[in-house]
């Protein structure tokens, strides 16, 4: 009785990893399938590195949208990571019990908040704000990065406090007989020991970011256009695809189909490179 357990269970989580994989699998068809010969019929070259977007004149350039999601993701990660990882080192070796007991909890509830919510705080909170600091209407490429810098602290602080916490204590125990103090042991022992968990954490931090769309529409200005500065309004791939995918035909719609394209290539760079970097700091 025992084995056809074993075995039927074995089964049932064969065919969940392979729904998994179908499930990926049937996406980049998708994907690579409409959007590849949209750029082969726009050009490659016009497709990546054209700076106008005007669907009316079948025009698909998406250069301005590509550098808007580099700037806003380089945006949130300077804002977002320094402040995950500082706070996953407060939780995790500094925090009292106590204050442990109402930070954790607040961490893990900013973790549940729908994407909308954020981007209607940050357009009543931050635009303002925004606005009110340097001008204009707001809704910039700084207010994006801002947002998305806060949408990713749950996802870093979580997964580096974790990694921090599964470091051995005969590391820090150690740092401390050799005369550290607890700040030293904490910084000098403990952290480079978990700096693979913390990187993951930052790559899934950097995927969030890269992959928003509401927030990122109601709060960046939504310009198809090259950015022109740190305050003024951008675009980003994501954002492009969500506005105009409702009444796109034809061309049009294949060119948003191959933009999501260019998006899933780039996240996948990122990905790869991060992983890269994780596997020559574990050795």
């Amino acid at each position: 009785m025992k084995n056809i357990k074993e075995s039927v269970m074995h089964v049932v989580f064969l065919l969940s990893a392979c729904a998994s994989i179908l499930a990926v699998a049937m996406i980049c068809i998708f994907l690579f399938a409409n959007g590849v010969p949209a750029i082969g019929k726009i050009g490659v070259l016009d497709f990546l590195t054209g700076k106008t977007w005007k669907p009316g004149n079948n025009i698909y350039g998406i250069f301005p949208m590509i550098l808007g999601s580099i700037y806003v993701t380089a945006g949130a990660i300077v804002i977002g990571v320094p402040i995950g990882i500082l706070t996953a080192v407060y939780l995790s070796k500094f925090c009292p019990k106590m204050l442990y007991k109402i930070i954790k909890p607040a961490v893990d509830l900013l973790a549940g908040i729908p994407s909308v919510v954020y981007g209607f705080f940050g357009m009543v909170v931050i635009v303002p704000a925004m606005s009110f600091l340097f001008g204009g209407s707001g809704k910039s490429m700084a207010t994006a990065s801002v947002l998305l810098g806060i949408m990713i602290l749950p996802t870093i602080i979580g997964v580096s406090e974790s990694a921090i916490n599964a470091v051995p204590s005969s590391y820090y125990e150690g740092a401390l007989a050799l005369g550290a103090t607890h700040e030293r042991s904490v910084f000098f022992a403990t952290l480079p020991a978990a700096k693979s968990g913390i990187l993951a954490g930052v790559i899934l931090g950097v995927g969030r970011a890269i992959g928003e769309t509401m927030a990122v529409i109601m709060v960046a200005g939504n310009q198809a256009r090259m950015p022109k500065g740190l305050f003024e309004g951008v675009r980003t791939m994501t954002a492009n695809i969500v506005l105009e995918m409702g009444y796109a035909t034809d061309l049009h719609r294949e060119a948003l189909i191959a933009t999501a394209v260019v998006l899933f290539v780039f996240i996948l760079i990122i990905n790869l490179s991060f992983s890269l970097i994780s596997r020559k700091a574990e050795v």
